[in-house]
């Protein structure tokens, strides 16, 4: 039976490629752009803030959001035109748009056509090790030398790629093998940290989502580890956290918010914890999580490098930090001599971390770390990439 169905995938998948070879020598549709998220998984990070920007400010262009059929859920309640992936109509518009806003990888076999323009905007700072600087390679179903040589593959697609400060820029050049344009704009899906009223905002999203008004919002936001999966392209996370603990401490003054990374997001019950633990790894875009919050608790995700922008307290909840350090994946800087907040291992230590936070003394991060990493953000990255890249008018001269 499985066999059966890889053959009809691998017909499917040939098919579309030497259709989308066709249409890619039809003329370029000028003003149309597609517009894509985590694998069509979800209207979010930089691609949606410069969709946003365009909406708002160039309405003469026509786009698309390129969508998973299984996350359909995730993109009905927004006024936007989708094309599904692996459709027809999907390789058609792929194949002839003028323009692409991606945030990750796209199928191997879907190179992109001549005269198309390629905007790579990724999807976060670097503390693990990324592409071709990974040594040791741990996912299924690929070996370290063909993962990089896929990555370099991709990354010549590239024609633009964002970087949200020169920390990463530096990084990006190498790990990815690019050799394009690096907009060093800030990143885009930053702006509204800087832009929205968090006050309004913060009491419009408690009440909408039913939580707590007089309670203090943290935000579990872990990544994925890269040897802990059930079959190539499903990964599986063990909650290492006691929310009973937790909820018995902390459950008085505080919620928690588990926003899980796309990749494991189906992998979370907290059913007997309601009322103190709530599962947004659906929600649209963690940008608004950012802003609701109190504090962040986090391991090696990106996350602490956006959520930075708002000078609010972060925990690392590192209880496998020497295994994912050494063994998985690799560091660029050591995060327990650099990191904005304090490292803890274990659920009673990470509870005295919380109540910590409430000393003024810790309340602030680290400053220089804000000034390496967060000085680029002003709230204006997506106006700087759209005029660089769909007017010519902003050319990067950051160093």
């Amino acid at each position: 039976m499985k066999k059966s169905i890889a053959k009809a995938k691998g017909l499917v998948s040939k098919v579309f490629k030497r259709l989308f070879v066709l249409f890619g020598k039809l003329p370029r549709k000028k003003n149309v752009i597609i517009f894509e998220s985590f694998h069509g998984k979800q209207f979010s990070c930089n691609p949606r803030a410069i969709y946003e920007y365009l909406l708002e400010n160039h309405p003469e262009f026509d786009m698309y959001w390129s969508i998973n059929k299984n996350e359909r859920k995730n993109f009905e309640h927004e006024n936007i035109q989708i094309l599904t992936r692996f459709t027809l109509k999907w390789v058609y518009y792929m194949a002839t748009a003028k323009y692409w806003v991606i945030n990750a990888r796209l199928p191997l076999w879907m190179k992109k056509p001549h005269n198309t323009v390629y905007i790579q905007t990724w999807h976060g700072t670097p503390l693990k090790k990324l592409g071709i600087d990974i040594a040791d390679v741990k996912m299924p179903g690929t070996t370290t030398e063909k993962y990089r040589k896929n990555f370099t593959r991709e990354s010549g697609n590239w024609d633009y790629l964002i970087a949200p400060n020169k920390y990463s820029a530096d990084i990006f050049k190498r790990a990815f093998g690019f050799n394009g344009n690096m907009l060093l704009s800030g990143y885009p899906r930053n702006d509204a940290l800087y832009n929205k009223d968090h006050a309004e905002f913060t009491r419009e999203f408690k009440e909408k989502n039913e939580l707590p008004k007089n309670k203090k919002i943290i935000l579990y936001a872990p990544t994925w580890r890269d040897d802990e999966y059930i079959e190539v392209g499903k990964y599986k996370f063990s909650l290492k956290m006691d929310l009973e603990e937790m909820r018995r401490k902390l459950g008085n003054d505080y919620i928690i918010l588990l926003r899980m990374h796309y990749l494991v997001a189906d992998q979370l019950d907290i059913e007997n914890y309601k009322g103190f633990a709530y599962n947004f790894s659906d929600y649209d875009d963690i940008r608004d999580l950012y802003i609701v919050s109190d504090l962040l608790i986090t391991d090696y995700s990106s996350v602490f490098f956006d959520y930075a922008n708002l000078n609010r307290p972060v925990i690392f909840y590192v209880y496998d930090i020497d295994k994912y350090r050494d063994q998985l994946r690799g560091f660029y800087f050591d995060l327990e001599l650099s990191a904005p907040g304090p490292l803890v291992k274990t659920t009673s230590i990470l509870i005295e971390a919380v109540k910590n936070t409430e000393l003024d003394e810790n309340k602030e991060i680290n400053h220089s770390f804000y000034d390496k990493y967060c000085d680029w953000e002003d709230g204006n990255a997506a106006k700087r990439v759209v005029d660089e890249v769909f007017f010519d008018s902003s050319p990067s001269e950051r160093q």
